[in-house]
């Protein structure tokens, strides 16, 4: 049996990498599933979840795996490498994207209303979590932030997979999380469009022929094929058929030329940069001017009281 070389890297599909890394080592040595969970003094069912990246397995027992298996820690040194919060699990519907998008050699989005979530900073991705059926439900919102975090690390590497954006400019202008998020968001716009494998155009309201009334995105696999995906109230719709795909595609190409290009879609981020520090300075100011109303008011309650009589002493009592 030849041992496959496998591209190392912090993608979210790194579990899987590990997964079948450690697959090989144990075929190589003519090891069951069983056998080598009762080496490792695990169950059989954590051998087979490892393998197929769906379980984290604990650093003590891949050390020990090592071990048995002679390859001078070259599993602990792949296990180091896997980003374990990006394997945390998506809604079902979303997951065959997830997985997808983590293999993906080109992606090409058209999102409106909201910024992708490949693009979106840390407060960004809370306040959309906050705003949507995870409200309420702190420990949720914070696993889905997390996760979607970890997917977008294989794109912000230096040699990441092509990453093309167009944004609707309602994106860009529907406010989740107040003007301090927001103005944190379209500084992390402008950051990471200066990587040289993303690309962000903004289709902005006027002149507009082509309209497109949900958002897609279209995958472009290491093995030629290609697939659109997109989402409706509750589910995720992907699709390989080369007439949907070609479809779909035309609608994208048409609008991305009727998009800015990537200087003017830059300087209209800019603006709304700048349109949202300037409501965050309002805000900020209209919360100092009420804590001084307040202040004043809390004053003239305690001078202007009614006064309270005390007893008074009697001469030579």
């Amino acid at each position: 049996m030849s041992h496959r070389r496998i591209e190392r890297g912090p993608t979210a599909s790194s579990a899987v990498m590990f997964g079948e890394e450690l697959r090989f080592y144990r075929e190589l040595a003519g090891y069951t599933q069983e056998e080598l969970g009762k080496l490792l003094h695990c169950d059989r069912t954590v051998v087979t979840r490892c393998e197929g990246g769906k379980r984290r397995m604990q650093p003590e027992t891949v050390e020990d795996a090592d071990r048995l298996f002679s390859t001078g820690g070259s599993l602990k040194r792949m296990w180091d490498r896997v980003d374990w919060n990006a394997e945390i699990e998506h809604p079902d519907w979303f997951q065959n994207h997830a997985d997808m998008e983590a293999e993906a050699v080109a992606i090409r989005v058209f999102q409106c209303s909201v910024v992708h979530g490949l693009l979106q900073c840390p407060e960004y991705v809370r306040a959309v979590f906050e705003a949507s059926d995870a409200a309420g439900n702190p420990a949720l919102i914070e696993d889905r932030t997390t996760a979607r975090l970890g997917r977008q690390k294989r794109f912000l590497d230096p040699e990441g997979p092509l990453l093309v954006v167009v944004l609707d400019e309602s994106a860009i202008r529907t406010v989740f999380g107040g003007a301090r998020v927001m103005r944190r968001q379209m500084e992390h716009l402008l950051m990471v469009a200066e990587r040289p494998n993303i690309l962000i155009q903004v289709a902005p309201f006027a002149n507009r022929r082509t309209i497109i009334d949900k958002s897609m995105v279209f995958l472009e696999m290491p093995d030629g094929q290609h697939w659109v995906y997109s989402e409706s109230l509750d589910r995720g719709h992907p699709s390989d058929l080369p007439a949907i795909v070609s479809g779909h595609q035309r609608s994208y190409d048409r609008l991305r030329g009727e998009a800015l290009s990537t200087d003017d879609s830059l300087a209209l981020i800019t603006e709304a940069l700048e349109g949202f520090r300037d409501d965050e300075e309002r805000a900020r100011r209209g919360r100092l001017a009420q804590e001084q109303l307040q202040r004043r008011q809390r004053r003239g309650l305690h001078r202007g009281g009614p006064r309270i009589p005390h007893p008074r002493r009697r001469p030579g009592a």
